[in-house]
């Protein structure tokens, strides 16, 4: 069994512990171990707060720019997420494309992001613009667990 959502939010602070909820009432209805839930929860808000901080930039007053999209995928034994927003993406010079390291300022959530799935690809939109952020995580189960891998 899978489960998949799709969110469209507003770039607003408040909107990250909304997607960060969702998220791990999805988890723990289908029994995914709480260890696994936290690292994606963080991986999430940290992938939230970069569309809110720059995910409008590049765009036109009344454009799509005020809003971005969260996706969740829970199939078998993997999650994937996946953050899209209307702004300006990522450049060359961005930390996105240099392994920003922990202790510096910017890029801080993208290093998080990747310390904490075990595959992530960041990257531009084609066509319209924007930036992507993806990852995935290998899923363990609770004993419990309604929606475990067989």
């Amino acid at each position: 069994m899978s489960i998949w959502w799709s969110l469209h939010l507003r770039r607003e602070a408040a909107s990250v512990p909304l997607a960060r909820r969702l998220l791990l009432g999805t988890m723990e209805t289908a029994g995914v171990d709480p260890d696994i839930s936290h690292d994606l929860s963080v991986a999430l808000s940290e992938a939230c707060a970069n569309a809110v901080e720059h995910g409008g930039m590049n765009a036109a007053p009344g454009g799509g720019s005020e809003a971005y999209r969260v996706t969740a995928y829970l199939d078998g034994e993997k999650c994937r997420i996946e953050v899209a927003d209307s702004g300006p993406g990522f450049t060359a010079e961005c930390p996105a494309h240099a392994h920003a390291h922990a202790d510096a300022e910017a890029g801080r959530g993208l290093y998080l992001i990747r310390e904490l799935a075990d595959h992530v690809h960041i990257g531009n939109k084609p066509g319209l613009g924007g930036a992507v952020v993806s990852f995935d995580k290998i899923l363990k189960w609770r004993e419990d667990a309604p929606l475990m891998a067989v």
